[in-house]
């Protein structure tokens, strides 16, 4: 079953290598989506793909890799789109 998840995770997450670290688990789990860095110094991140990834993903990102802080995790289910074909790192 495909679902969609936004992620907004806000802390020291920029900087420290968390856009790459999303990209690669995002990978690993066979997601598609896109993680960027907020103005307001957050991360955000939509992604697609099975539930039990996405939870799986999640769990992840709220641990985040060596050197970043993640202070809280706001999450929204959504319908899925199916509009990614990749995941990607943007700008």
């Amino acid at each position: 079953m495909t679902a969609r998840i936004k992620i907004v995770v806000s802390g020291l997450v920029q900087g420290v290598g968390f856009r790459y670290f999303t990209y690669r688990i995002a990978r690993k789990l066979g997601l598609a989506g896109y993680v960027h860095n907020k103005a307001d110094g957050g991360v955000e991140v939509v992604a697609e793909g099975g539930r039990q990834e996405l939870l799986r993903f999640l769990e992840e990102l709220r641990i985040g890799p060596s050197g970043s802080s993640v202070e809280s995790v706001t999450v929204k289910w959504e319908e899925p789109k199916n509009d990614f074909h990749d995941f990607r790192i943007l700008k």
